[in-house]
């Protein structure tokens, strides 16, 4: 009996162990069989990651970029504003300093500022850090023009590739339009730029043609003060080619002089030439107010400011031109300066549009607020 009993523990046993071995075998090759798997997957994914296509950049170079790019760095001035308007906001990853502090002189950064106020800094006013580049991990550096160093330099230093947009200083000139195209291509975000193009174009159509044709006889004289250029000026800082003049075919005064772009002009010149009609950017305002209180007989001189025909223009330039705001600001001028062509523009919703269009939101109410707005000034209030 003893010798039966410890026959069948001794068959027991063996079943046992068999169940468990084929267990183990069938856990195993399931796991073998997801290892393979994972790891197809993963030559997949790597192989997708792997894809690249070239775009030729503002400065004539080809650039090898990733097929779909995720992660970008912005150097120089008009590289992230363009950014922006084009939608890739989100895939900014790195700033330079001045974009992680609030402020509303660049309204692409005012909405977007959630978004980059913690972000590692990667550089200054175009002055790449490359080490924090290379930290960030950007699959692309998108570099303006205005920037201080040398593309292929940057490229070879960080070995990630930089791809060059002309940016803009001013309106709607070429540089804009081949920003934007770039770009457009860069992100992948082709409908993007075809569709703000359009209507870029659209409001520049819509400028000329209300005033191409007005007679320069008839036509008021206009000056513009206060034009911010490396700091704030006072009613000496005025603009020759004033962008938003420029659009509109204003007559500006500052033109007669032969300069181009911003410059001091001595203020006996403006009392001489007595302009009609008066433009004053807020980023002066309390240079020009301070002067005003020195000087009131100088100002009050003036035709335009003895019968009220002074007006605001929104500041455009701060790290050079925000494009939104120096459209909007033609859109004001044109109605102040051609009433009767643009008597059915309401410059507040026009500018609504503009920044909705551009930025994605409508940052007017809060300019307002913050004393920016679209009106009448008197001097000394």
């Amino acid at each position: 009996m003893k010798k039966s009993l410890s026959l069948l523990l001794l068959s027991t046993l063996v079943l046992s162990l068999c169940s468990c071995g084929s267990q183990t075998a069938n856990t195993t090759a399931a796991s073998s069989a997801e290892s393979s798997q994972a790891v197809a997957q993963s030559a997949s994914a790597a192989e997708n990651t792997g894809k690249t296509r070239t775009l030729v950049d503002s400065r004539s170079r080809e650039v090898t970029v990733p097929e779909k790019v995720e992660r970008i760095v912005c150097v120089g001035v008009g590289a992230l504003r363009y950014s922006c308007y084009v939608g890739a906001a989100d895939l900014v990853v790195g700033v330079e300093d001045y974009e992680t502090k609030p402020g509303m002189s660049r309204l692409y950064n005012y909405v977007n500022y959630d978004k980059f106020k913690d972000l590692p800094v990667t550089g200054t006013n175009g002055e790449p850090n490359n080490e924090q580049i290379i930290q960030v991990g950007p699959q692309v550096i998108v570099m303006s023009a205005y920037a201080s160093v040398d593309a292929d330099e940057l490229q070879a230093k960080t070995g990630i590739p930089v791809v060059v947009v002309p940016g803009s200083d001013t309106t709607l000139d070429d540089g804009a339009y081949e920003t934007i195209r770039i770009l457009g291509e860069l992100y992948g975000k082709e409908d993007r730029a075809e569709e703000l193009t359009a209507y870029l174009q659209g409001v520049q159509k819509d400028l000329d043609d209300r005033t191409v044709n007005i007679p320069e006889e008839g036509k008021p004289s206009v000056y513009v003060a206060g034009v911010s250029f490396k700091g704030a000026h006072g009613f000496e800082g005025t603009e020759a080619l004033y962008g938003p003049f420029e659009l509109i075919h204003a007559k500006n005064l500052a033109n007669e002089t032969g300069q181009t772009g911003p410059f001091d002009i001595d203020t006996e010149q403006v009392l001489s030439w007595d302009p009609d009609i008066i433009f004053l950017d807020f980023n002066g305002m309390s240079l020009i107010n301070e002067d005003y209180a020195k000087n009131p007989d100088f100002y009050n001189g003036l035709t335009a400011v003895k019968e009220g025909k002074v007006y605001s223009q929104i500041s455009f330039r701060s790290s050079a031109s925000n494009l939104e705001t120096a459209l909007a600001d033609a859109y004001y001028a044109a109605t102040v300066i051609y009433p009767e062509q643009f008597s059915d523009i309401d410059p507040v919703e026009k500018a609504g549009e503009i920044f909705q269009m551009l930025l994605g939101a409508n940052p007017y109410g809060a300019l307002k607020e913050a004393g920016y707005e679209f009106r009448q000034i008197k001097l000394g209030e």
